[in-house]
C-alpha cells in the first residue's frame, strides 16, 4: 500500500487529521533544508511536500516566490530535490513524501525518467500545479506503472461536476485550495472553505487536504474539522526566511499537529 494511503487510513482510525507540511526544497541551502525537513518530521508532520524551485511560480505568493529564488540561487534543481527525498526516506521510512512542482522542471527532466527516479528516491506522489487533467496524459503515458500518486488540485470556485471529474483522475489525496489568489494570501474564510470541503468530499472517496492561507493552529483546527488534512506552506517558508532554528520550526509543526488531533 502506498504510504500516503496508509497514513490517511491510520490517522482516520485514530480520529486525527493529517498535517501536510510544504517547504521549498533547498531553501536556503541544501544542508539547512535537510535539517528543516528533519525538524518537520520530528515535529509531527504526517506528509512532507518538497517544493521544486522554479523561476516563475505563478500560483505562489511572495513568501514562497522568495523561498524558491533562494533555493535556485543555492543550486537546487529537480535532481537535487530527489536527492533530498532519498535522504529523508532513509531516515523516516514510513513518512509520505510528495514532490510538488510546476510542469516545466518535470518536462525538461523527462516524464519517464522522473517517474523512475522519483520512485527510486522513495517519493510517494507528485503534485504538478499547472497541469490540468485534460493535459496530463502526456506525463502519465510516459510512466511505467501507477506506483506514484498523482495528486490533483481543486479550486474553491470549481463546480461540483468538475470536482468529480478532477477527483476521478487523482490518487493519494485531493488538494483543495481554500481560497482564490496565491499561496500565503490573507483573508481566509474558514466557513466558506469548510463548505467547499464538504462539497468535494461528497464526490470523492479520496482524502481531502485543504491548503493556502493556513498559518495558525486555530485555522488548522477549523479546516481540519471538515477535511482529512491541512496543508501549511507559507508559514513555514516565512519562518525559514526569518532565520528560525530547528527547535522553533519543530515546535510550530507540533502546535499545528496538536490542533488536528
Amino acid at each position: 500500500m502506498n504510504r500516503i494511503t496508509k497514513t490517511f487510513q491510520t490517522l482516520a482510525i485514530r480520529g486525527e487529521k493529517a498535517l501536510v507540511a510544504f517547504v521549498s526544497a533547498g531553501d536556503p541551502d541544501r544542508a539547512r533544508s535537510l535539517s528543516i525537513l528533519r525538524a518537520l518530521a520530528r515535529g509531527g508532520a504526517d506528509v512532507l511536500e518538497l517544493g521544486v524551485p522554479f523561476s516563475d511560480p505563478t500560483a505562489d505568493g511572495p513568501v514562497i516566490q522568495r523561498a524558491s529564488q533562494r533555493a535556485l540561487a543555492s543550486g537546487m534543481n529537480l535532481a537535487g530535490v530527489l536527492s533530498l527525498c532519498r535522504e529523508i526516506r532513509d531516515e523516516f521510512p514510513d513518512l509520505p513524501v510528495v514532490i510538488f512542482s510546476y510542469y516545466n522542471p518535470i518536462l525538461a527532466y523527462g516524464g519517464a525518467r522522473f517517474y523512475r527516479d522519483a520512485l527510486a528516491a522513495g517519493a510517494d506522489g507528485t503534485l504538478v500545479v499547472d497541469l490540468p487533467p485534460e493535459e496530463s496524459d502526456e506525463l502519465t503515458d510516459a510512466w511505467e506503472g501507477d506506483g506514484l500518486c498523482l495528486i490533483r488540485l481543486v479550486a474553491p470556485t470549481t463546480p461540483t461536476e468538475r470536482m468529480r471529474a478532477i477527483a476521478e483522475k487523482a490518487s493519494g489525496f485531493v488538494y483543495l485550495v481554500s481560497m482564490t489568489g496565491v499561496t500565503g494570501s490573507s483573508g481566509l474564510d474558514s466557513a466558506d472553505a469548510a463548505r467547499v470541503t464538504r462539497d468535494l468530499k461528497a464526490v470523492t472517496h479520496l482524502p481531502v487536504a485543504v491548503g493556502f492561507g493556513v498559518s495558525t493552529p486555530e485555522q488548522a483546527a477549523v479546516l481540519g474539522a471538515e477535511a482529512d488534512g491541512v496543508v501549511v506552506g507559507s508559514a513555514f517558508c516565512r519562518m525559514i526566511e526569518e532565520g528560525a532554528d530547528d527547535d522553533a520550526i519543530r515546535a510550530f509543526a507540533a502546535s499545528l499537529k496538536k490542533s488536528l488531533k
